[in-house]
């Protein structure tokens, strides 16, 4: 397959109909996305790119097209997409054509549990299935203006021209593991979770990593303070940081103002953001003034304490040893987080979040002793 491939470009919804016809038979359609997202919560689509294998590159001008029925329908039915990478992707997708992919490969992932680099790049893995090195030279190149080069148009072909290749080496790899269905399986969750996007706003606040320096009072203002964060960011379309970070809104869960006075004294932050959102903010804290006692959060276990130290030691080695006898890094079977979540809800007597599927039958039995023996 040669480096300069045949590409069509995409421009009229006319145009984007007849190249889904032409790719509806494919049992399998390679995907990508280039986009800009400096200064929006969404995506901006820049380009779309898909290819079936040994046929032409597609590349849709999403700046000049809207999404047809027959795009959503390649894209929500029909062959198996595969993209490499894809959790951005799938963002762009779900603005633009407003569906879910499926079904979905995510080469990335298969690489994961082939044991190879889990986060290993799409120039990488090219290079690793087919021997080719594909060029880098427009890796930041502004996809929004027009008209683009030749030499952006053949690095945007070649970003799918090769993923169908790819993944047939994969497969195979894969099938000879029995893995195939533990891929099949994360890639489904990895949908669920991008179709989740919002409902997921009321967990944002359990990412910030000194959590565990509040009280149960100040958790759930924060908990309140990134719940409207995100909603008003993703309804005015801005990036978080542009409406209000993270830093500041644990800043302000930390002190708990009762009035602009009191909000005005928190570092950072500043009298035009007071002046634009201060009701709201002050508004968000008396709520979690009013919450009763009881139904405020737990508050969170200190990682220095020696029993949280203890309890993740013994679940880190319980992925290690079961990652080394798979051949695989271990945060493919379990994320540091995810760890914690477990060593917390044990340290406060709740149920453990164990993993589900095939990670929980490789390792449920296992953690559970961990933790029981450390506990003993």
């Amino acid at each position: 397959m040669p480096l300069t491939p045949e590409i069509r470009w995409i421009d009229t919804t006319a145009a984007l109909d007849i190249a889904c016809a032409e790719v509806a038979d494919a049992p399998v359609i390679a995907l990508d996305t280039e986009f800009f997202r400096e200064n929006t919560f969404h995506p901006v689509p820049a380009l779309i790119q898909f290819a079936a294998g040994s046929g032409p590159a597609y590349i849709v001008d999403p700046l000049a097209v809207a999404c047809t029925h027959a795009f959503r329908r390649l894209l929500g039915e029909g062959p198996l997409k595969l993209l490499h990478a894809s959790s951005e992707d799938l963002e762009v997708f779900a603005h633009w054509a407003d569906v879910p992919l499926s079904p979905l490969v995510d080469t990335q992932l298969a690489q994961g549990l082939l044991g190879e680099t889990p986060s290993m790049g799409y120039q990488k893995l090219v290079s690793h299935w087919t021997g080719k090195t594909l060029p880098k030279d427009e890796t930041r190149s502004n996809w929004l203006l027009r008209p683009l080069t030749d030499s952006q148009l053949s690095y945007a072909a070649l970003d799918v021209i090769y993923l169908v290749e790819v993944w047939e080496g994969q497969r195979a790899a894969l099938v000879s593991l029995g893995r195939l269905a533990w891929l099949e399986e994360d890639c489904s969750e990895l949908v669920a979770q991008a179709v989740r996007s919002e409902a997921a706003d009321g967990l944002w606040y359990q990412r910030h990593r000194q959590l565990w320096r509040l009280s149960p009072r100040q958790i759930e203002a924060y908990r309140r303070l990134c719940i409207w964060r995100e909603g008003e960011a993703r309804s005015r379309d801005v990036p978080r940081g542009w409406l209000v970070h993270d830093r500041l809104l644990y800043a302000i869960a930390e002190q708990l103002p009762k009035n602009r006075v009191e909000l005005a004294r928190v570092e950072g932050l500043k009298p035009p953001l007071i002046k634009r959102e201060g009701d709201d903010l002050l508004a968000l804290v008396g709520e979690a003034l009013r919450v009763d006692d009881e139904d405020l959060p737990p508050a969170m276990p200190s990682p220095m304490a020696p029993a949280f130290k203890q309890r993740l030691k013994a679940l880190k080695a319980v992925v290690n040893a079961e990652a080394e006898a798979l051949g695989m890094a271990s945060e493919v079977l379990m994320r540091r987080r995810d760890l914690e979540a477990l060593v917390t809800a044990d340290l406060e007597g709740e149920p453990l979040s164990l993993p589900t599927g095939w990670r929980g039958l490789r390792l449920n039995e296992a953690l559970q002793s961990a933790l029981e023996g450390v506990s003993r």
